[in-house]
Parts: structure tokens; C-alpha cells; sequence
């Protein structure tokens, strides 16, 4: 009774009330486990010469990692851990423009953070692998643990071009599985498929940069690497390579998009408005979005549709209306 009334006292006195606290602090969460995990897999796969872990276990690490994500916060942020993603929300009209940078900031910071917990836990490991140097290129280069970079003989332009597909293919993988009036996936098991969607991506198209997918995943750690002692070549290595990671995942997230519309979504037979709402596909667009930054009363059993890689959106703060309008036209 006492430790039950303990934690009853800490949760009222420290329960955030504010809804943009809320999620920030989920996005916050999810996007840490989703970058620890799969820099965690990466380093193991490094400093062990392979020995510990391969490329596939990599691979299964970072798919895994976002199912991981998805169920920790996506009833609260919608676990974009991806401004690709929010990108997409924002374009579908089921995200508010003013958030976007918001969630890019907390993505970036929590990738930051992530790539600090992974350097210490494998400290030893990254110091042993490079014989005490930490290098960008080379036969013992640790730095591709946390950032992407391309193969020597990938070009900037078909490393953008490879983000560009990348990107879209899992874009499009997404919102078929988000949208209610397609095949459907079992309720509960959206973050087990989307992260088979990324496994299936990581394993045919990361031969060329990676496979990063995903600005913030970057950035972040690529922002870590050079203040803790890789230097000023984590920008310059691959041509000069660090600003297609940034760009290249939204353009293919908005060709993703408008694809799955103009495919998929605008050929539906026409249906009843109500019977749409109740559906909650992604292809509604959310006429009344809120500036949802106050205290709002049982909210939290929805948010808007995760990252890279999400459950079908449910309704909360963040998508707070919804009309059966296909959108193209409308944004």
C-alpha cells in the first residue's frame, strides 16, 4: 500500500498536463530506443569484425527497433521518430504544420542523445576496433556506426536518388497499411508489419549509403560524431555527402505520398462521410486542427500515425476532426 500510494503522489505531482510536453516527451522516448538500438546493432556488427553480428543482424536490429518505437509512444505522439513521416502527416492534413520543427528538433536531440549512450556502451569496443583512432574513412573507420555514408563508388547523385526510392517505397508501404478502406492489418499488429516494411527495405536497398531513411537518424548522430572526436570529415567524406540524408528522405516522403493518392486513395467508390470518419483512414483529411498545446481531458488514447512507421490513426489532439475528402487537391 505504501509503494502504490508513493507512486500515486509522484504521478500527480509530476504528470505533465500539457499535451505538445506529452507527446515531445514520447517523441522524445521512442525515437532514443528506436536510434540506441539501431546504432547498438551497427556497433556490434563494427567492433566485433563481424564476429558478434552481421549485416543482417543490423538490419533486424533497426526493423525491430521501430516496432519497439511504435508501441512505446504511438498513442500518445503517434511515435513519428521520423520528419519524414511528419511530413507526411502534415501533407495528408493529420498533423499541424506548426509541429512539424517541433517533432524534427525533438527527433534530432533524442538521435543525439541515443548516439552518446552507444558510444559509452561500447567505449572499449570502438577504442580496441580503431587501434585509439577515431577515423572517418579507412579500413578501421568507426564512424559509419552512427552516421551513413556512401560506398565509394555511389555518386552524390544516385545516393540522392537511392533516398529518394527508399524513402517513397516505405512511405507508400505505410500508408497502405494505415489506410482503412485498403486490406487492413490487425489492430495491434501495425508496428509488427511496418517494421517487416523496413526490414524488406534495409535488406534490398541499403547496399548503396545505408539506407538511412530518415533525417533526424542522421543528423543527429552525425552532429555527435563530430564534437566527440571524429572531426570536421563526418561532413566532408562521400563528396560532401552529410546534406543528402537531410533532404533526399522528404522529397521521396512527398513523392510517397501523392503516389498512394493518385493510385490508390482517389479511386475509391465514393462512401458515406460518416462511415469514413469512423474508419479513420489515412486518406481523411482533418479539417479543424487545433493549436492543441493545452490541457485537454482523456486524450491519450490516440495521436497521430507513427513514424517511419505507425497504427492506424486514432482520434486525439492531434487529429482532433475529420472529413472524407481525398487529398491531393486540398493541400
Amino acid at each position: 500500500m505504501g509503494s502504490a500510494s508513493c507512486l500515486t503522489r509522484a504521478r500527480r505531482l509530476l504528470r505533465i498536463r500539457n499535451q505538445l510536453m506529452r507527446e515531445c516527451l514520447a517523441e522524445l522516448i521512442s525515437t532514443f530506443v528506436l536510434i540506441t538500438i539501431t546504432l547498438g546493432g551497427a556497433a556490434q556488427k563494427i567492433t566485433s569484425e563481424e564476429t558478434k553480428g552481421n549485416l543482417l543482424t543490423s538490419y533486424l536490429a533497426g526493423a525491430l527497433a521501430v516496432m519497439v518505437g511504435i508501441y512505446i509512444a504511438g498513442g500518445i505522439s503517434g511515435a513519428h521518430m521520423n520528419p519524414a513521416f511528419s511530413l507526411v502527416m502534415c501533407l495528408t492534413e493529420q498533423f499541424p504544420w506548426w509541429k512539424f520543427p517541433i517533432f524534427y528538433l525533438v527527433e534530432t536531440l533524442a538521435s543525439f542523445l541515443a548516439s552518446g549512450v552507444v558510444y559509452i556502451l561500447y567505449y572499449d569496443a570502438i577504442w580496441h576496433y580503431s587501434n585509439g583512432t577515431l577515423t572517418v574513412s579507412g579500413p578501421r573507420e568507426t564512424a559509419s556506426i552512427f552516421a551513413t555514408y556512401p560506398a565509394d563508388y555511389v555518386s552524390v547523385t544516385n545516393g540522392f536518388v537511392d533516398q529518394v526510392v527508399g524513402t517513397g517505397v516505405l512511405i507508400l508501404g505505410v500508408m497502405g497499411i494505415m489506410d482503412n478502406r485498403n486490406k487492413g492489418v490487425p489492430k495491434g499488429l501495425e508496428p509488427v508489419v511496418v517494421a517487416m516494411l523496413v526490414l524488406s527495405i534495409e535488406s534490398s536497398m541499403g547496399a548503396n549509403c545505408g539506407c538511412p531513411l530518415n533525417p533526424a537518424r542522421d543528423i543527429g548522430p552525425r552532429l555527435f560524431t563530430y564534437v566527440a572526436g571524429w572531426g570536421p570529415e563526418v561532413f566532408s567524406r562521400g563528396n560532401g555527402w552529410w546534406w543528402v540524408p537531410l533532404v533526399a528522405p522528404l522529397v521521396g516522403a512527398a513523392v510517397g505520398t501523392y503516389l498512394y493518392q493518385l493510385c490508390v486513395a482517389f479511386h475509391y467508390p465514393e462512401e458515406d462521410g460518416d462511415a469514413l470518419e469512423e474508419q479513420g483512414s489515412i486518406v481523411l483529411v482533418n479539417k479543424n486542427i487545433e493549436l492543441d498545446t493545452g490541457v485537454s481531458s482523456k486524450e491519450d488514447t490516440g495521436g497521430t500515425v507513427p513514424a517511419g512507421y505507425p497504427p492506424p490513426p486514432n482520434t486525439s489532439s492531434t487529429v482532433p476532426t475529420v472529413t472524407p475528402v481525398t487529398l491531393l487537391n486540398e493541400s
